[in-house]
């Protein structure tokens, strides 16, 4: 390399700056941060070979310089202490509300099928120790548990609409007009 760092300097520090000043809002902190990429230059200017590369490696070097900058900024910050406590609650979790509703729709089950979904998903018993407790074999009981949810999913399906995010997680339902209003869920948004 045939470029000294004094002369990089000259020929990019201004160019430098503007880009990382047009990343982070603090002038002090973007001149820091402009010392420390320079420091690295000069640190690593001999590992690179070829002199046309040079530029886009500045602005790689830069990149990441930015990206660590950021990435130490602490994730919270501190909330001063005249804030007022009187904040509006949130706006209900559907998921919640629908969990809510659950129960009675376990409830309204056949006994078998309510017996071993309240086992399995709500005391959380191992399929062996669920077969154990109902007196059946450890496949009688996996079907139990496999039709009381499908009975179940089937009396969500039929008394709301939901809509999913791309990962399959419940982000809002409304209730269906015809819906029996028996599940708290949809008590629930009624109300609202």
């Amino acid at each position: 390399m045939t470029l000294s760092t004094a002369e990089i300097w000259e020929h990019f520090s201004q160019p430098l700056r503007a880009f990382i000043i047009r990343r982070i809002d603090n002038p002090d902190d973007a001149e820091d941060l402009l010392q420390d990429i320079f420091v690295k230059i000069h640190t690593h200017i001999p590992e690179l070979r070829d002199e046309e590369r040079l530029a886009p490696w500045l602005y790689q070097i830069a990149r990441n310089a930015v990206a660590d900058y950021y990435r130490k900024q602490p994730a919270l910050v501190e909330l001063p202490p005249d804030l007022s406590e009187d904040i509006e609650p949130e706006e209900a979790d559907p998921e919640a509300q629908i969990a809510s509703g659950l129960r009675n729709m376990i409830a309204s089950l056949p006994e078998q099928y309510r017996q071993a979904l309240l086992l399995a998903e709500i005391q959380g018993l191992k399929q062996r120790e669920l077969a154990s407790r109902l007196g059946i074999s450890i496949s009688g009981a996996k079907s139990r548990v496999q039709r009381g949810r499908e009975m179940l999913r089937q009396r969500l399906l039929d008394c709301c609409h939901f809509e999913f995010d791309r990962r399959g997680r419940v982000i809002d339902y409304t209730p269906r007009p015809d819906c029996c209003r028996s599940c708290r869920c949809c008590s629930t948004a009624a109300a609202i």
